[in-house]
């Protein structure tokens, strides 16, 4: 048995494609495909159905996924505490933060903390948020700043994780100003978020839920809101953008609504840590956040 294994099978089970999982983990397909493989033989059991459409987990694999996901971090954190102990974590306040909060909300909120009393040494990771939970997992970040909508289940476990709502967004659907107006919603090219986005989750599951007779295609997609943002602003489509990302290029009259405020999707911003934190540096930063 390899770490590596049940971090494979996390992605393929997240992903549901070979393709997609292999290029998260950054191999290539057909060693992926193996590695996979040599987890099922250890196993002895199928742990993906591969269909036409992609993969799907046997319930087999659905019942070791979260055993799996917990087996990683437990390991990860394992580690983390070894390396406490022997005093190789210094005070550094390390945070994952998906690329739209990196670029504006973190500076502010970091710039209000600070007000109190000057924070010590900072390092924060900018990625997608599949890529920064994995950092928390691992253990590699010892907070996630993300926006998360109510009614979009996390994928980390309520068990191992909790998170305190820090701030509040909206994502409005914005496009560049040639195009106000002009089309119907279903004409408007789409400009869409790749699954490996958390914005991308949180659209995708509320136009389920609340615009399932709309036809929308997506014309172009991107893990990235600020690339979004570009193409919208260019007049290629119709995106859903932070309001905290485009307050500026809305004040400028550059975008403007594509659709109603019906179609607005509220959302919160919240910081996520493992229940269990292994610095006391980063736990002692915590507490002080949960009693202001």
């Amino acid at each position: 048995m390899e770490l590596v294994w049940l971090e494979d099978f996390t992605a393929l089970a997240e992903h549901g494609s070979f393709v997609r999982a292999a290029a998260a983990r950054h191999i290539t397909q057909p060693a992926f495909s193996r590695r996979i493989r040599a987890l099922e033989q250890w196993m002895g059991v199928s742990l993906f159905l591969r269909t036409p459409q992609g993969t799907v987990l046997t319930e087999a694999g659905k019942h070791i996924q979260a055993s799996a996901v917990d087996a990683v971090g437990r390991l990860y954190r394992l580690r983390a505490e070894a390396q406490e102990i022997d005093g190789k974590v210094a005070k550094t306040l390390q945070f994952a933060a998906t690329h739209s909060l990196s670029f504006t909300f973190f500076p502010r909120w970091v710039r209000t903390l600070e007000q109190g009393a000057p924070m010590e040494a900072v390092r924060l990771h900018s990625d997608t948020m599949a890529a920064c939970e994995q950092l928390l997992l691992h253990g590699d970040s010892q907070f996630l700043l993300s926006h998360r909508h109510v009614a979009v289940p996390t994928k980390l476990s309520p068990e191992q994780f909790e998170s305190l709502k820090i701030g509040e967004d909206t994502l409005i659907p914005l496009v560049g100003c040639e195009l106000a107006g002009t089309q119907t919603v279903e004409a408007l090219p789409y400009l869409a978020y790749t699954d490996a986005s958390g914005l991308g989750r949180v659209v995708s599951h509320w136009l389920r839920e609340n615009a399932a007779s709309t036809q929308l295609t997506p014309r172009f997609n991107s893990h990235l809101a600020a690339v979004l943002m570009s193409m919208a602003l260019e007049n290629k489509g119709l995106a859903w953008i932070p309001k905290s990302l485009a307050e500026q290029e809305i004040a400028e009259g550059r975008l403007v609504r594509g659709l109603s405020e019906q179609w607005d999707i509220p959302l919160e911003i919240h910081l996520t840590r493992p229940r269990i934190l292994v610095s006391a540096f980063a736990d002692s930063f915590w507490k002080k956040l949960v009693s202001r």
